[in-house]
């Protein structure tokens, strides 16, 4: 409210002066209401709600192309130079149905061997012997024998890691060794292959042969699909692998080194033959699709018969090595006659069906089986005629244990040495774990000329 203040008489002060014009520069803001705190909040809400549905949205999107693309990948394949899609049956089928033939360049192929590879270890003492036509095996006596000659004869034989020799007497050998042939390394031959640095020799001068360990292999942890088995730690298992295609898991592997992997032939059988669509995944003992290996090669032995199950074996190499590690480390490929008794206990791991019918399970499984007698497993009322030489069975003609689908290719262990060797990869069965059908597998044993082969010729 104005008032009128009373000014003294005389006053030269007008009663209603004029208001004085502003000067530049003289001016005040004018005030604003503060706004209030509970708009603030509002408006951060809002904001922070519009983040949270973008972020949803594209979660969404996101995940629905992803499966988009499985489902595309699963059907088609896609030609990038002629920039279409082809039904995936249509690729590596041997005819080209893209620009440039990139449906058939990336393959599964196969390979025959019809040469001996010239080194192996034999028996349970890992005894060394190098072959040549005119002479056969003959095992290497330590005569002259030096370190360097150890490498070089692990690096013939693939995976080498802190290789090292020990000397065997010839008197301890088995019998069909102790005669001989012997053949001895000649002077200056440290870095000759050693089939090619050996002269043949009646005796040992040292009375001794070489004895190899070329790598850390075949060692587990601080210590099955299968049927009637129980769970299991990769650590344990660590050379144990899931191969997935299109990210669902097919079949199992094993490390055989850190950049190849054992498995069946048979896995690979239809649409399964593009190798971009595979991934070995290691190191884990839940099932998983995340992370795992690309591949640049699968190899199928040239023998194999898909009506027989005969030969039934692959090499994959992955595209870079895995890092070895606690949960990542190579099964020994076992020697040349290993001599394994009938009876003797063994291991199958992997991740298939735990029954017949069921289905796969999320973690890794191991059963203990027995090994059968190779008499017992081609009786008419087991599998009779259909079991050949590259054949072994294991596990028990009442069932309750055996592996199963989704373990294919996977590994049958033996412990020897102190070490776990690959004897076997699963193969084939009538159903799972039925009376008087046993698992059968193919023989590591007598495919390890084929696999010291492919190796050398695929660096």
């Amino acid at each position: 409210m104005w008032t009128l203040a009373l000014l003294p008489e005389g006053s030269s002060t007008p009663l209603n002066p004029r208001q004085a014009v502003p000067q530049p520069g003289r001016h005040r803001r004018p005030m604003t209401a503060p706004k209030p705190q509970k708009d603030k909040s509002s408006k951060r809400k809002r904001v922070l709600l519009t983040v949270v549905i973008v972020v949803v949205i594209l979660g969404i999107l996101v995940t629905a192309g992803y499966f988009i693309k499985v489902l595309i990948d699963s059907k088609y394949f896609f030609c990038k130079r002629s920039v279409k899609f082809i039904p995936l049956n249509k690729a590596c089928d041997g005819n080209i149905d893209c620009i440039g033939g990139e449906d058939e360049s990336t393959c599964v192929s196969d390979f025959t061997v019809n040469t001996t590879f010239p080194v192996r270890l034999t028996t349970d003492q890992f005894v060394l012997q190098v072959y040549s036509s005119g002479s056969g095996w003959r095992s290497v006596c330590s005569d002259d024998w030096t370190e360097q000659h150890t490498q070089t004869a692990c690096n013939q034989l693939g995976y080498t890691n802190k290789p090292q020799s020990t000397q065997v007497r010839v008197d301890t050998l088995i019998s069909s060794l102790k005669t001989g042939p012997f053949t001895a390394v000649m002077p200056g031959t440290t870095t000759t292959p050693i089939h090619q640095a050996t002269i043949d020799s009646n005796k040992c001068r040292s009375g001794s042969v070489v004895s190899l360990t070329c790598s850390d292999c075949g060692h587990m942890g601080n210590e099955i699909r299968i049927v009637g088995g129980t769970s299991a730690l990769i650590k344990d298992w660590p050379w144990q692998v899931s191969l997935q295609q299109g990210g669902q898991h097919t079949c199992g592997g094993s490390l055989v080194s850190p950049r190849w992997v054992v498995t069946a032939a048979h896995c690979f059988a239809g649409t399964k033959k593009e190798l971009s669509r595979w991934k070995v995944v290691s190191g884990q003992t839940y099932m998983s699709t995340l992370g795992g290996s690309y591949v640049d090669k699968i190899i199928l032995n040239g023998n194999y018969n898909p009506e027989l199950n005969d030969y039934d074996i692959a090499l994959m190499r992955l595209s870079s090595p895995i890092t070895v590690g606690e949960n990542r480390k190579p099964v020994c490929l076992p020697p040349n006659m290993f001599g394994i008794d009938a009876g003797a206990s063994m291991v199958v791991t992997g991740w298939g069906y735990l029954e017949e019918n069921g289905k796969v399970s999320p973690s890794l499984q191991k059963a203990n089986i027995p090994l059968l007698n190779q008499s017992i497993c081609t009786r008419p009322s087991v599998y009779g005629g259909f079991i050949t030489p590259r054949m072994i069975c294991a596990g028990y003609l009442e069932g309750k244990v055996d592996a199963c689908q989704g373990d294919s290719g996977g590994p049958l262990v033996y412990f020897s040495s102190s070490r776990w060797n690959l004897v076997g990869v699963v193969s084939w069965g009538v159903g799972c774990a039925r009376e008087n059908r046993p698992g059968v597998y193919c023989n590591v044993e007598e495919m390890l000329n084929w696999i010291y082969t492919v190796i050398e010729k695929n660096p």
